[in-house]
């Protein structure tokens, strides 16, 4: 019994070390792959999610901004399909 508590006390603080490392990795990664690099001239972002919603179990409709455009998505598991776009709308930031 005394050494199955010792191999708990050993073995428990390692499991959850890994745990802790491997979201800290993740979060990291992502912050890398998302977050660092620029993607134009400029170093800001050309493509932005408006928005979101889901209209059944494996199929949104989002909405992207692009260059000044506004493109409506229909996203599926098998894939995208444009649906339609317009200029994009005007944003303040008075709020």
């Amino acid at each position: 019994m005394l050494e199955y508590l010792l191999r708990l006390a050993l073995l428990l603080p390692l499991l959850g070390g890994l745990i802790w490392g491997s979201l800290w990795l993740t979060r990291w990664l992502q912050s890398r792959l998302h977050g660092g690099g620029a993607l134009g001239a400029g170093g800001g972002r050309h493509l932005q999610l408006v928005e979101t919603s889901m209209i059944a179990p494996g199929m949104k409709l989002a909405v992207v901004r692009f260059h000044d455009r506004e493109i409506l998505l229909g996203c599926t598991r098998q894939g995208m399909v444009r649906l339609g776009d317009a200029p994009a709308a005007m944003v303040t930031e008075s709020e």
